[in-house]
């Protein structure tokens, strides 16, 4: 499965690994998931969703109903 946010779409990062001898490597930084698990009263049932830390804030702030409808308009999801 792969490290990306259902909810925006992020992904990870390349950038470079700075050594002390100031050579550069490539390396990614990988987005802070989780999975959590929501409940959506407009549907009556529990979901389950691999989310980012940014996706997870606006879930608390706009709810997980309308964040579900950004995501479908962004064509990330699809819903029911």
């Amino acid at each position: 499965m792969s490290r990306v946010c259902d909810l925006t779409g992020k992904r990870f990062v390349v950038g470079n690994k700075v050594s002390h001898s100031n050579r550069k490597t490539l390396r990614k930084f990988n987005v802070n998931l989780q999975m959590k698990k929501f409940y959506v009263p407009e549907w009556d049932e529990w979901i389950w969703l691999r989310v980012s830390m940014d996706a997870l804030r606006s879930i608390n702030k706009k709810g997980v109903y309308a964040c579900l409808k950004e995501a479908e308009k962004k064509g990330l999801i699809k819903l029911y």
